[in-house]
């Protein structure tokens, strides 16, 4: 593997972490409320499941 590749592949996980740990901020704010509109509630799911492809793409380059 070239440095170059070593490189990218280390700059993508830092980013997909960085991702990973703004989304799951975005989970808990949401969470954290007592009552959700159905708006909220579908990005909710949406972000719980961009959260988790996100943790499988780290998973994969790891």
């Amino acid at each position: 593997m070239s440095t170059q590749t070593v490189v990218s592949k280390e700059s993508l996980l830092a980013e997909l972490t960085a991702e990973h740990r703004r989304l799951d901020q975005e989970v808990q704010v949401l969470e954290r409320r007592r009552s959700l509109t159905t708006a909220e509630r579908a990005d909710l799911t949406r972000l719980k499941k961009q959260k988790l492809l996100t943790k499988d793409r780290i998973a994969r380059l790891s």
